[in-house]
């Protein structure tokens, strides 16, 4: 049951999300927000990192009665430990998201599927050249076969460093060398870490730190990043287009299937079979006017960036979407996913399908989704989504508000279209001072934040003082609704600003994809350095993430840290009970690596940080 005494003006800053709340109270749902109240206070010595159940001599908490654990292990190890683990289920996630990419790929390049093909040929060849791999004169799924296999390499633990390590500035090279915290694979550190972090190995709280940001420099310059390109090669590299966000996307007339989840591979045939003329055909004779598909999260922003398909929300908005009433089938496939979305869908006549195996959920009905028989799946669930809609209870349905229009599309590639084919243009607007900086403002929600106040008003903030703004991920949604990501927002920006986005036709907020897509942020950032001749820490850059919550927002934090970006995060993760530990996070990586994290829940505060900061990057650089 819901909890009652909590102000929902409070909750969110968004119309059509109170409505839901309204409504879930009204009819008796629980949301994330009542979970959160009843989970409050949270434990102490949880939120500070001092609990210890790596082993079963424990579980040991540090405190008052006792400094050490029972294997003498101190605050400064356990919250070290604690963190590595952490970080590592982050870069995990992504990474292994990357390896099913892969194998996608794999499988095309073996004519193991008819369900996928190569779309973006061009960029297929333009990265096998990039990581050493011969194209001339051959045929492209040959070298699709060779680029697989490579990108394979990156998971092991053959390689010095992984493949895209050639993309980083040489400056950053060196010093990775340096400290002893070059990539090799992402496996390999990952199992690494897992392995320092045993009872009796690296008792070392700063070695441990270290060995945390190799690890999730594997997942930027790896992992993410081979997902981010061959998603691309597959599906088609996103370009600049039209498309709407909000619940308002749903439409009361027709079947409303929304996908959620990070993995375009079984999005993109959910798309087709929406499209299938003999489904269309059954849902008008079930009484709808057609199929409407709308994305949720990372898997809504791989589809609206590359097919324009509309978002409905983000993550705090995936269980207010099932509280409409309208929705058919929500279709999952991994990361981000509440539970709850099962037994809210239980409260209507919604149901979930889940479709990987390591994504499993009691309750929902599984369809295993594979690259042979990807669009024989997608037909059968849109087709049970059909045969859903007359079980609609009309009295039931409440769809708010009406649909924003955003501007999506913005890859790297797209990017330098827009420029005219070269980096020199944007350089010279950061020279003149037109161009104050860029931020990538990236990541999630949390209930323990007003819904995207954070999000939206240090965006806000951001542009106003000529900074740009980059968006992936749950942050996308955010900006989108708050009309940040269309031409017109440009008149909210500072003049320097509004003049260079005015000129190129681009809003001052771009959104660039998924969170796996913050790999396209770091290559940004490596070309900038690269071109002007400095190290990506030289740059007047930072990254933020002001609600995150998840073990990959913490792993991408650290990875961007690692690569010379100062990042801003909403609120520490759980390293506060080690001084040492700490500190190193807010200040001893700026002098091993550049950069360094700061922490701010208020998002007006935390753009006077971030302006202070990019401020001396411009001064230091020579620049006004």
């Amino acid at each position: 049951m819901p909890e009652k005494n909590q102000n929902i003006d409070e909750m969110t800053i968004w119309e059509d999300a109170k409505q839901m709340l309204r409504k879930a109270e009204k009819e008796n749902i629980e949301t994330a927000w009542d979970r959160l109240q009843k989970q409050t206070p949270h434990c102490q010595f949880g939120e500070g990192g001092i609990c210890c159940r790596i082993c079963t001599m424990g579980p040991c908490r540090i405190g008052k009665k006792a400094s050490r654990g029972v294997c003498g292990a101190d605050a400064d190890v356990i919250v070290a430990r604690n963190f590595g683990r952490f970080i590592t289920g982050g870069a995990a996630g992504h990474s292994d998201h990357g390896r099913d990419c892969i194998e996608a790929l794999h499988a095309v390049a073996h004519g193991e599927t008819k369900d996928y093909e190569i779309k973006d040929k061009e960029k297929l060849l333009r990265i096998a050249e990039e990581v050493g791999i011969n194209t001339n004169d051959r045929d492209y799924l040959d070298v699709a076969k060779d680029l697989a296999a490579e990108f394979f390499e990156n998971y092991g633990t053959t390689k010095g460093a992984v493949s895209f390590a050639s993309r980083v500035p040489e400056k950053r090279k060196e010093l990775w060398s340096s400290l002893g915290i070059t990539p090799r694979g992402v496996d390999r550190e990952i199992a690494e870490m897992m392995h320092r972090t045993h009872m009796g190995c690296d008792n070392d709280a700063a070695n441990t730190m270290l060995h945390a940001a190799r690890t999730c420099l594997a997942d930027g310059w790896a992992g993410s990043m081979i997902a981010t390109e061959i998603s691309d090669i597959l599906f088609g590299t996103p370009s600049p287009r039209k498309a709407k966000v909000n619940l308002g996307v749903l439409k009361e007339d027709q079947v409303n299937i929304l996908v959620h989840g990070h993995n375009p591979i079984v999005s993109e045939k959910i798309l087709e079979a929406v499209n299938d003329p003999e489904l269309v055909a059954l849902a008008k004779e079930k009484g709808a006017s057609g199929i409407n598909l709308a994305g949720l999260c990372c898997t809504g922003n791989e589809l609206m960036m590359r097919r324009g398909i509309p978002m409905a929300g983000n993550h705090l908005m995936t269980e207010l979407a099932i509280i409409t009433g309208a929705v058919e089938m929500i279709i999952v496939d991994y990361q981000c996913i509440m539970p709850s979305l099962v037994q809210v869908g239980s409260c209507y006549h919604t149901k979930m399908i889940t479709t990987a195996d390591k994504a499993k959920f009691t309750g929902a009905e599984h369809v295993k989704f594979e690259m042979h028989n990807g669009m024989e799946q997608a037909r059968k669930v849109v087709r049970k989504a059909v045969e859903l809609y007359e079980f609609r209870d009309r009295n039931r349905v409440q769809i708010p508000g009406e649909p924003v229009d955003i501007m999506t599309g913005f890859s790297n590639e797209a990017l330098l279209q827009a420029l005219g084919g070269s980096l020199t243009p944007l350089i010279d607007a950061i020279k003149a001072g037109k161009v104050r900086g860029a931020v990538g403002i990236v990541g999630c929600n949390n209930p323990k934040y007003k819904h995207d106040h954070c999000n939206v008003n240090l965006a806000k903030e951001l542009i106003k003082r000529d900074i740009l703004v980059l968006a992936t991920g749950c942050v996308t949604t955010a900006t989108g609704k708050a009309g940040l990501l269309v031409p017109e927002a440009i008149d909210t920006a500072g003049p320097g600003l509004k003049e260079v986005c005015g000129s190129l036709g681009i809003p001052p907020v771009l959104h660039m994809g998924s969170c796996v897509d913050n790999a396209r942020i770091l290559q940004l950032c490596a070309l900038l350095a690269s071109e002007i001749g400095v190290d990506i820490s030289d740059l007047p850059v930072a990254a933020s993430s002001p609600e995150w919550y998840s073990e990959k927002a913490a792993a991408i934090g650290t990875y961007a840290v690692a690569s010379g970006i100062y990042t801003h995060l909403g609120h520490p993760p759980n390293i506060t009970g080690s001084k040492l530990v700490t500190n190193l996070a807010l200040s001893g990586l700026d002098d091993l690596l550049g950069a360094c994290f700061v922490v701010e829940p208020d998002p007006f505060k935390a753009a006077e940080l971030i302006d202070k900061r990019i401020g001396a990057k411009r001064t230091a650089l020579g620049l006004v």
